[in-house]
């Protein structure tokens, strides 16, 4: 059986593995995010030590972004405008050929993460979102079992939403837009906005009330725009279970409604759930990519 290369690419860390979605992870490394160079010398050591065990066939590459997901333009491979330091117009895919020539494929790690999600969701869940919130806040969609593409990939954690009233004048801190859904929602939000993590708020603090009118404000957006069967909420903020429920009502309190089938709160039940993926699904993800590189190598 092939054995592939995955690479989860994100902001603070990147997790490398040797293995197939089938058969799972035979090797994997976590490596901290630093500056372009020393991040990739990390990799390539990883990928030089795994590959004399295993004979990669292919890797894929679930990256934070924005990053160049069109395979007709100059930009493909490349990470684009993100406030990250240093990393803006690294060539991800370059990276990987300079010491490793087999395809390639690249996608969004929110995109990657869709993928997985889809995979172990059932050939009857077609249309699917992932909602990552945690250092930012990313949105992953597949249709079809492919994920979704325009001129570039979704950015819909940058979309604006109404500021709950409880935040104040709390101006965001997203880089870019200041208060957009990442600015007021991601946890470095919460942290910038309250001085914690959500870990350490009490019941009554007004975190709850108005994390849970954000991301149910996302799901209406979702549900309105792309009506996927299923929204997968997954992230470091979205371990805090209590948020599910909450999600759920006001999500159906939002749509008042107005999508057949969605009166109440257990119309969602099955509808916003958390991640079912039991290996991390950017890894999963970036496996599957790798394997649709295999068979269709012209993308790499």
């Amino acid at each position: 059986m092939a054995l592939f290369g995955a690479i989860e690419a994100g902001g603070t860390k990147f997790v490398c593995a040797v293995g197939s979605a089938a058969s799972g992870i035979a090797a994997t490394k976590t490596i901290p995010t630093s500056d372009p160079d020393t991040t990739f010398a990390a990799v390539t050591e990883f990928f030089q030590t795994a590959g004399r065990a295993h004979e990669i066939a292919a890797v894929g590459i679930g990256s934070f972004g924005p990053v160049g997901v069109d395979p007709a333009s100059p930009s493909y491979g490349r990470i684009l405008a993100t406030p990250k330091p240093g990393w803006q117009g690294t060539d991800m895919l370059g990276r990987i050929r300079a010491f490793l020539d087999v395809p390639l494929a690249i996608d969004t790690d929110v995109n990657a993460a869709a993928l997985a999600e889809a995979r172990a969701a059932g050939p009857e869940v077609r249309h699917l979102a992932y909602v990552t919130i945690g250092t930012g806040v990313g949105v992953g969609l597949v249709s079809d079992g492919r994920t979704v593409h325009g001129t570039g990939h979704p950015e819909i954690g940058h979309i604006l939403i109404r500021r709950h009233r409880l935040h104040g004048e709390f101006p965001g801190v997203c880089p870019f837009h200041g208060d957009c859904l990442e600015g007021l929602a991601s946890g470095p939000a919460v942290l910038a906005a309250w001085g914690s993590p959500a870990t350490e708020f009490g019941d009554d603090h007004p975190f709850w009330t108005i994390q849970v009118d954000y991301l149910a404000q996302l799901c209406m957006t979702l549900l309105l725009s792309t009506m996927p069967q299923r929204i997968i909420l997954g992230g470091g903020v979205m371990k805090q279970e209590r948020l599910f429920p909450a999600v759920r009502a006001r999500t159906a309190e939002l749509l008042n409604g107005y999508v057949a089938g969605i009166e109440n709160a257990r119309s969602l039940d099955d509808v916003i759930v958390p991640p079912l993926c039991i290996d991390p699904p950017g890894v999963v993800g970036a496996l599957l990519l790798a394997e649709a590189a295999l068979t269709a190598p012209s993308i790499s």
